[in-house]
């Protein structure tokens, strides 16, 4: 865990998608004192997004719990990034006694790639998926309006929330009542980000979303509920903005540091346990270094 005012290395990566390899310093994805409590034995987890940062904690914290977890990344940019995940999760499968883990190259923002993944999944383990992250995103610095073009807007909105409706209209057909959806949002959403325009607007869709599925699946049983992180140290950030701003990342909130996603994982456990949130749908947890935010 990082100590009040931490600092980061000026760095750029200048790309999307980020890399948490080449990140000074790693991301911590994992506490070493997590303490599982076999909260998901037996559940299966779809994770989009999981190769690295956020995703990447919620497999290994999800797999500790004893789930089966299988996760997307792109392929080419990400590799790297999914093939050290997965070999964590098969240290942890050989643990825990789940099934072998999974590691699927796709791009979400396109309908037919949404459902092959779930049929994917949902095929390889009994024909269920009993807790859905969606969790993929991508972020630009946007300073004005007017320079956001319509081919930017297609693209991160595919990505940041038609992935999010489409594999869950493809996920859900494989649920059963306990089922849990858990959708990634952003302080940015509850506050507004004058130069992530498009992103924060993404986010805010995902809100309005999580609220709106929650009422329509609460009848079959399925929950569907949110996390809205404030600044985590993720590949998103190098990735997405200037050395100046990477350096200071995190300092705005009343803790004044950045998070890991280690301090992030353990709400989506929470969220996906059905013995821990039974009583929750519709909402989001909010995980931001002190931000007071009003939903």
């Amino acid at each position: 865990m990082a100590s009040q005012g931490q600092q980061f290395p000026p760095q750029q990566q200048g790309s999307q998608p980020g890399k948490e390899h080449a990140m000074d310093p790693r991301p911590e994805a994992l506490t070493q004192n997590y303490k599982a409590a076999n909260k998901l034995q037996g559940k299966v987890a779809l994770v989009t997004g999981g190769d690295s940062g956020i995703g990447r904690a919620v497999c290994l914290c999800f797999a500790l719990e004893g789930a089966t977890v299988a996760f997307t990344f792109l392929k080419g940019q990400e590799d790297k990034d999914a093939a050290e995940t997965l070999q964590a999760l098969r240290d942890i499968k050989s643990r825990t006694g789940a099934r072998d883990p999974m590691a699927l190259p796709a791009d979400l923002g396109y309908e037919e790639n949404c459902r092959k993944v779930v049929e994917e999944v949902a095929n390889a383990y009994g024909g269920r998926i009993d807790v859905l992250v969606n969790n993929a995103a991508e972020q630009y610095e946007r300073p004005c309006i007017t320079n956001v073009t319509e081919e930017d807007l297609d693209r991160v909105f595919r990505t940041n929330i038609f992935s999010y409706f489409l594999v869950s209209k493809y996920a859900v057909k494989h649920m059963k009542e306990g089922g849990s959806i858990i959708n990634t949002s952003s302080i940015n959403a509850y506050k507004g980000n004058k130069t992530l325009l498009d992103y924060t607007a993404t986010k805010g869709a995902i809100v309005a979303f999580t609220r709106a599925l929650a009422l329509q699946l609460v009848e079959k049983g399925i929950r569907v509920n949110g996390v809205a992180p404030g600044p985590i140290w993720t590949p998103l950030i190098p990735a997405s903005f200037p050395k100046e701003k990477v350096e200071q990342f995190g300092s705005e909130v009343p803790m004044k540091r950045a998070g890991q996603p280690s301090e992030v994982a353990p709400s989506y456990v929470f969220l996906a346990s059905d013995q821990d949130s039974s009583y929750m749908s519709g909402q989001f947890l909010h995980v931001n270094g002190g931000v007071v935010v009003n939903g």
